[in-house]
Formats: structure tokens, sequence, C-alpha cells
């Protein structure tokens, strides 16, 4: 009876954290939208804002290209490319300099090498792989009772978990330099740093709820797994 109440209220959890992912994502698409209609001060465009970043940091090599899509912007460290998406690339509104600047804080960092970045990249294969077959192993174990093969997806998840995990302080770090750099550069003013915070908190808490969603997630399958041994 208290087994099955540990499980009701892990699943209950499981539901909140979920609910507040797609909450997260809201709250950034609509972040987004709100400062993309305040225009810097500065008048340059994302694409401007990153290439004086760069330029300034030395990073005359790492590429700027404009990507189809809505906050599909990310920075590529194979190819030493930040791409920004076209309501970002050429747009000179606050959202458009906040993201260009949080993309250029990660070719800094992997100028730098910061450790996390480093540490993400090594996980990455691992991550990737895991995370692709995680589910099924875990769908298997779960539907025929196999323990073997639903602890084997547990450590796999946990892998995949544990990438999500480090990607924080990866993400939290490049919009703290993003901010610094705003300013410092004059590109946005003083009073202009609430609507960039605005802008780059709502896209931390996406990486957030995604986190904790995954952290639940993985709990639940531990007391499954430490269920079905008692059976």
């Amino acid at each position: 009876m208290q087994l099955m109440t540990i499980h009701t209220w892990m699943l209950l959890l499981v539901l909140a954290a979920f609910g507040l992912t797609i909450w997260a994502q809201f709250r950034v698409k609509s972040s987004f939208k709100k400062w993309a209609d305040v225009q810097s001060s500065s008048g340059i465009t994302g694409y401007e804002t990153a290439r004086r970043i760069l330029d300034d940091n030395g990073l005359y090599d790492v590429k700027v290209e404009a990507v189809p899509g809505e906050l599909s912007d990310h920075y590529d460290p194979i190819s030493r490319t930040v791409r920004l998406s076209e309501p970002v690339y050429g747009s000179s509104s606050i959202s458009a300099v906040s993201v260009a600047a949080h993309e250029c804080g990660h070719a800094i960092q992997h100028k730098e090498a910061y450790g996390f970045l480093v540490l993400r990249h090594k996980m990455f294969p691992v991550s990737n792989f895991a995370s692709g077959i995680a589910p099924f192993l875990l769908m298997g174990g779960l539907l025929f009772r196999a323990g073997g093969l639903l602890l084997l997806g547990i450590i796999l998840y946990a892998a995949a978990v544990a990438f999500q995990v480090v990607t924080l302080p990866v993400e939290f770090d490049a919009s703290n330099r993003a901010r610094a750099i705003l300013v410092n550069k004059g590109i946005i003013r003083n009073v202009e740093e609430r609507g960039v915070g605005k802008v780059l908190n709502a896209a931390a808490l996406t990486y957030v709820a995604t986190t904790l969603y995954a952290l639940l997630e993985l709990l639940r399958f531990v007391l499954l797994f430490l269920s079905s041994n008692e059976e």
C-alpha cells in the first residue's frame, strides 16, 4: 500500500513537471514575441550583434548564418557557426540581440574551453545513443517484466539525464555572458536589460523544466525497478 502511494505521488509529480515544460515553452514563445516588438536603442540587427561580439573576442573565423524557422538558433561547434533564425538574423529587437548574444556566448565558451561545455561535448555521443534506445528498453522491461532489461534501460536513461543536467550550467553561463556583453558593448542601455533578462530567463526555464521532468521520470523508473524485485 505504501509503495503504491509512493508510485502515485511520483506519477503526479511527473505529470506536474510535464505541465511545467509545456508552460515554459509557452512562456519562451510569448516572451520572445513580446520583446520582438521592442527595438533596441542601438538599432543593430541580430546578425550585426553576433558579428560584433565574435570579432571583439577574436572569433573572426566563426561564421554567422541565417536558418529557417523560429527559435531554431544555435551554435554549431563542429563547423564553428552561429546559426540565427530568420526572426533574429535581420531584426534589431530586444529579443533578436538577446538571442544572438546568447549563441555567441556559446562560441566564447568553446574558445575558452569552458569546463561544462567540454564535458557536454564528450557526453553527447553516449547521450545521443542512450536517448534513442533507452525508451525501448524501459518499455520492454516493464511490458515483459524483465528486470535486467529494465535496469539497462534505467542506466542508459540516466546517461541521457546526466547530459541534460550538464547542459544547465552551460546555458546559464551563456546567458550571463550575453547580458554583460550587451550592456558593456553599448548594444543595449541599462534600462533595456530588463527585457533581455525576460527573454533569456524564459529560455533558461525551458531547460530547467525539461531537466526536472527527466529526473522525476528517472526516479519513477528506479522505484518501479525496486518494486518489481520485491514481488
